[in-house]
């Protein structure tokens, strides 16, 4: 299991491999907003736990489990920013699911992926909701 600082780092990884990005500790650390030695340490560790094969000044590539659990760390988040979406938290979406997702179980996760796609088909009851939580505020 992996710290919730590594799940950050996996997960940005994975980020830039989706989107064809070659993987640079430079890139990895403008935007986690983090030193470049700080992410060298933790590339270290997600290689010897082989999420990721990095060799210095040869670049990052993913293994095939870091690319299974970076995949599931930026659904857990896209889940949880759309649940803060859908029920207009008052909050910032991006910031609040980050904040939460390292302490959330999976099948906490789950059950809210099910309430917002089921409140996404019944707006009846989304809007219902939003006029029961802001009748006391």
């Amino acid at each position: 299991m992996l710290s919730p600082s590594l799940e950050d780092y996996l997960e940005e990884l994975y980020k830039l491999y989706s989107r064809k990005k070659t993987l640079k500790v430079r890139d990895l650390a403008f935007n986690l907003g983090v030193s470049s030695p700080s992410v060298v340490k933790a590339l270290k560790k997600l290689h010897s736990s082989n999420y990721i094969i990095y060799e210095k000044y040869k670049g990052i590539k993913l293994t095939e489990k870091g690319k299974v659990l970076g995949k599931s760390l930026v659904k857990r988040n896209d889940i949880l920013r759309e649940f803060l979406i859908i029920t207009d938290s008052n909050c910032n979406p991006e910031e609040e699911a980050e904040a939460i997702e390292h302490y959330l179980s999976p099948s906490t996760v789950k059950t809210l992926k099910i309430l917002s796609s089921f409140l996404k088909d019944n707006k009846d009851i989304l809007t219902r909701f939003k006029e029961y939580r802001d009748k006391d505020a």
